[in-house]
């Protein structure tokens, strides 16, 4: 949602805590990503390069190494599977296995001369691509090489148009082979850099400015391939908008969900979309003698998120607005011991106001066993994305909490049967309100 300089320096003191989501400075983020160019969301080698450290005492005899074969995270499960000697299955309870992408590199941890059986590797962030080959890297930024320049944000989408404009002269070209840091672009290149990175061309007194033209032509065209062969296609530039959409189901689309206690917490994106539309949870418990407390479902965490909880007796719903407002409602008394089911509801009465980082105002209620024990009007809710942290978790609230009104973990000390997320509300969009108001954030 949108910030003010003033806003942010009277939380200055607040910067490094436990309240606030830290990055790096800029300027930082790139002399600690020293010698590559760039760094994260871009597919620049800062971008897209990790260490990995290699440790199979029984399985590997050489000893503190280093290896400058090209390998790429799809490798690593090929690698351990043709470490362990193992085949992988093609089909498994009678469902036909989606082969596996990747290249072992196993033979090159004994051998540091072993030739790399990764020849080729596209990649694409946001609309940012690039593609290695052979020792060569082509890449085409999007935006542009930086916001200044490219007089657009991070997460816009490419038109059509734009797209075609891209291939036609955006793309940049490094020979990695000998340029590991990604310096020299030979797509737009100097003598004296070309001097650098393709001195034995020169040498040979060839073409170089043709054949440069022709890997890169040769590069861009491969990318397509590849692009097409893994689903890229068609090219999708947005940012956030892109990591809120919900993930594929295999079932058809459903209106409730349940979950239950003692599973891993599951990402929101693979889970029920609450946020600007009419919804309810409903938690299955068994309250002992003497009461308990605890929360019986939450997400995220201090940067935002939500949790329905008990305590002090009472049943409790809270919202954390972007770590801004805790939007709270409280039962007017307390829940009694025995089996009950556990609503929270809430109705949407608005419309959003996404531009301005505010989701649809509503009416949050509470309910033991069908009776309203408490209310509350929410004149606002979270716009977009419940926080960037946690995952959706039943019977407590693990590491950092959604609201400073208690402690961590907050096990429940009562039994969670289940939780039930009622979705059938439609849900309240305006995807171009929201793009704008994601754009200005970059």
């Amino acid at each position: 949602m949108p910030e003010s300089l003033e806003e942010n320096l009277r939380q200055i003191d607040e910067l490094g805590g436990p309240d606030t989501f830290n990055h790096y400075a800029w300027g930082w983020t790139w002399a600690g990503n020293t010698p590559f160019r760039r760094w994260k969301r871009e597919t620049y080698r800062g971008g897209i390069s990790d260490p990995f450290i290699v440790h199979f005492p029984k399985g590997i005899e050489t000893k503190g190494q280093v290896r400058t074969q090209y390998t790429h995270a799809i490798d690593m499960v090929p690698t351990v599977l043709d470490m362990l000697g193992f085949e992988p299955p093609g089909e498994i309870k009678g469902v036909t296995q989606s082969p596996i992408e990747g290249v072992s590199f196993a033979h090159t941890l004994e051998d540091g001369e072993a030739e790399s059986k990764r020849h080729t590797q596209y990649f694409e962030m946001m609309g940012h691509r690039s593609i290695y080959h052979d020792g060569w890297r082509a890449v085409c930024p999007w935006p542009g090489p930086s916001f200044t320049e490219a007089g657009a944000f991070f997460g816009e989408p490419i038109p059509a148009e734009k797209l075609t404009e891209l291939d036609a002269k955006g793309w940049e070209l490094y020979h990695v082979a000998e340029d590991f840091a990604e310096n020299h672009n030979l797509a737009d290149m100097t003598l004296g850099s070309a001097v650098g990175a393709l001195g034995a061309w020169l040498k040979e007194g060839r073409d170089v400015g043709e054949e440069v033209k022709a890997k890169l032509i040769e590069l861009i065209g491969m990318w397509y391939v590849e692009a097409g062969k893994y689903n890229v296609l068609p090219v999708d530039g947005r940012g956030v908008t892109r990591f809120a959409e919900q993930r594929p189901q295999i079932a058809k689309d459903r209106d409730s969900y349940t979950f239950y206690p003692g599973t891993q917490s599951v990402p929101v994106n693979a889970g029920p979309q609450l946020l600007n539309r009419t919804h309810s949870i409903t938690a299955d418990v068994e309250i002992p003698e003497g009461g308990a407390e605890g929360a019986l479902v939450s997400y995220g965490g201090t940067d935002g998120g939500y949790s329905l909880y008990v305590k002090d007796g009472k049943l409790q719903y809270v919202q954390n607005y972007v770590a801004r407002d805790y939007l709270h409602v409280k039962a007017t008394e307390p829940v009694p011991a025995g089996h009950h089911a556990l609503r929270f509801e809430f109705e949407v009465t608005g419309e959003p106001d996404i531009a301005n980082g505010k989701g649809s105002p509503g009416r949050a209620q509470l309910y033991v066993d069908g009776k309203l024990v408490g209310q509350a009007d929410f004149t606002h809710t979270t716009p977009l994305a419940l926080g960037l942290t946690g995952g959706i978790t039943v019977g407590a609230d693990p590491g950092a909490p959604v609201a400073p009104f208690y402690e961590p973990p907050f096990e429940f000390t009562g039994t969670v049967r289940s939780v039930t997320f009622d979705v059938s509300g439609d849900v309240i969009q305006d995807e171009e309100a929201e793009m704008r108001r994601i754009l200005a954030r970059q």
